[in-house]
């Protein structure tokens, strides 16, 4: 019985290292990092844990995730292949409810709080391809918005929340002592 598994374990050692191999992934050394390729269905997590789900997977207002073929895990999935805080929702969502390849990292020390960022996709019977749509999506949303630096500094969205909330969230004044103190 030993004998078996430590056969059995021998062979999944280059399984997993042929995954990570065949990741096309790029390393962005952060805590937990793993390259990951597979196949996915790409899902709305609310009505995937709840069972209520919208039309479209939310049209791009819910969080979208991956259910892995290989084992029916949800996996969420927290950015896309842009260096900047961009979600992965924008690439997802013309493939709600089917069945795609992804190409990214795994990050975070523990599997149950894992994030992914997927890289590239490849829908069925397509070419992979990079998954960076948000930047663009976000100038075709707001055209009048100028200015140089990162889409986020500039995004009315977030600029309301800044004006409403502070920085931190938790007001002006808030804001106002940290900076006072620390700077």
């Amino acid at each position: 019985m030993r004998t078996l598994i430590l056969a059995l374990a021998a062979l999944a050692l280059p399984l997993a290292a042929h995954a990570e191999e065949a990741s096309q992934a790029n390393s962005w050394n952060l805590v937990g990092e793993k390259m990951a390729r597979f196949e996915a269905k790409v899902v709305d997590i609310k009505c995937e844990v709840t069972g209520v789900c919208a039309p479209n997977c939310g049209d791009g207002s819910l969080p979208l995730g991956l259910v892995r073929t290989s084992d029916n895990m949800l996996i969420p999935v927290n950015k896309n292949g842009q260096t900047s805080f961009n979600g992965g929702v924008v690439d997802l969502l013309p493939h709600c409810g089917k069945t795609i390849g992804v190409d990214g990292l795994f990050v975070g020390e523990d599997i149950p709080s894992q994030l992914y960022q997927v890289q590239l996709l490849k829908p069925e019977g397509g070419e992979w391809q990079k998954a960076n749509l948000h930047t663009k999506e976000w100038a075709k949303q707001f055209p009048d918005v100028g200015g140089e630096g990162p889409w986020f500094r500039r995004d009315p969205r977030v600029l309301s929340q800044i004006e409403q909330n502070g920085y931190m969230g938790l007001g002006k004044e808030e804001d106002e002592r940290f900076i006072k103190e620390w700077y």
